[in-house]
């Protein structure tokens, strides 16, 4: 019996064949996934008491934020939260002195 190359069930046949890619281990189209992950994600957040911010800054800041997190060992997120924290208790500090 020869081989046909359209028969995929009989597994030992195709042993060293190389196929490409990794194997299909989620159903949905790509898309789908990153829609649910996303939702999860921002769903353990809430759970976590976060709540999102977005706002638009320079390159320049930008580059110079990522370095300070880099050198910091954190994520710019932390760093970000970071700064917030501390200039809003120095200006809570100010007003409590004023």
């Amino acid at each position: 019996m020869a081989k046909q190359q359209t028969d995929r069930t009989t597994l030992d046949l195709f042993a060293n064949e190389k196929r490409p890619g990794r194997p299909k281990t989620n159903p949905l189209p790509r898309e789908t996934q990153l829609k649910i992950n996303k939702r999860n994600q921002l769903k353990r957040d809430r759970e976590n008491g976060l709540k999102r911010v977005e706002l638009k800054v320079e390159a320049e800041l930008l580059e110079r934020l990522n370095q300070l997190a880099l050198q910091q060992n954190i994520s710019r997120a932390e760093l970000i939260q970071a700064i917030l924290k501390q200039q809003i208790e120095s200006a809570f500090a100010v007003d409590i002195a004023v």
